[in-house]
């Protein structure tokens, strides 16, 4: 069942779609990067996929349209992440507050989900990255408790090695995961179908009942 929401962040009201199917094993929480929306055609795909796996997704515009307007916004990591939190703390007050949840960040929406992950080490259990900007969260990278998983194509250079470095700063559970021939967004054939992948994987692993929680710190692979 998909239903329309709006979350009241202060001032202002946040749009967004929540889907939850019967008996969720968990809800995933979409932030999407810069100059994209909840509408993105590659998170619909992504969520599509969760939704078939028996998760629930929560998919919200990060920005007001008159913020989306101003292009500094889209970069502003501490706003981003304070919207992330405030979706957080929305979702502990509706019907899916129970489920464990996981985050799913895509560029600089991939940024504003490690930083709410690393404030909110209670709530949040698992991250998946699709072609984040995690550096730009480096300082807050060492408080991450939840399983991170870091997807970037293989021919994303230069992103591909900021996630690299990324990887070393984390102190969780994480994985760094390289999809061979893939650039930036993901538009060669059968790209996007290997993310939802492995995002699926990622997230049926440690949204379920043994959870990143409960694994020792430190576990780390990479490429």
């Amino acid at each position: 069942m998909t239903e329309p929401i709006s979350m009241s962040i202060g001032r202002h009201r946040l749009e967004g779609e929540l889907s939850l199917p019967n008996s969720p094993r968990g809800i995933v929480v979409f932030a999407h990067g810069s100059g994209s929306s909840r509408r993105s055609r590659r998170n619909l795909q992504v969520a599509g996929a969760l939704q078939n796996r028996g998760l629930g997704t929560l998919l919200f515009d990060l920005l007001t349209p008159q913020e989306a307007e101003v292009r500094a916004n889209v970069f502003d990591i501490p706003l981003l992440s304070q919207r992330v939190l405030e979706a957080l703390d929305a979702l502990a007050s509706s019907p899916a507050a129970q489920q464990p949840v996981g985050l799913f960040g895509a560029s600089t929406g991939a940024a504003a989900a490690l930083v709410a992950a690393a404030r909110r080490p209670q709530a949040v259990q698992a991250v998946v990255s699709r072609g984040g900007r995690p550096d730009v969260a480096i300082e807050e990278l060492g408080k991450v408790r939840a399983a991170t998983l870091l997807i970037v194509g293989g021919e994303d250079r230069e992103v591909l090695a900021m996630n690299r470095t990324a990887l070393q700063a984390l102190h969780c559970v994480k994985r760094l995961e390289i999809v061979p021939r893939a650039t930036h967004l993901f538009e060669e054939a059968g790209a996007l179908q290997t993310v939802a992948g492995l995002a699926c994987a990622w997230f049926v692993e440690y949204l379920g009942p043994a959870s990143a929680l409960g694994t020792a710190p430190g576990t780390a692979f990479g490429r």
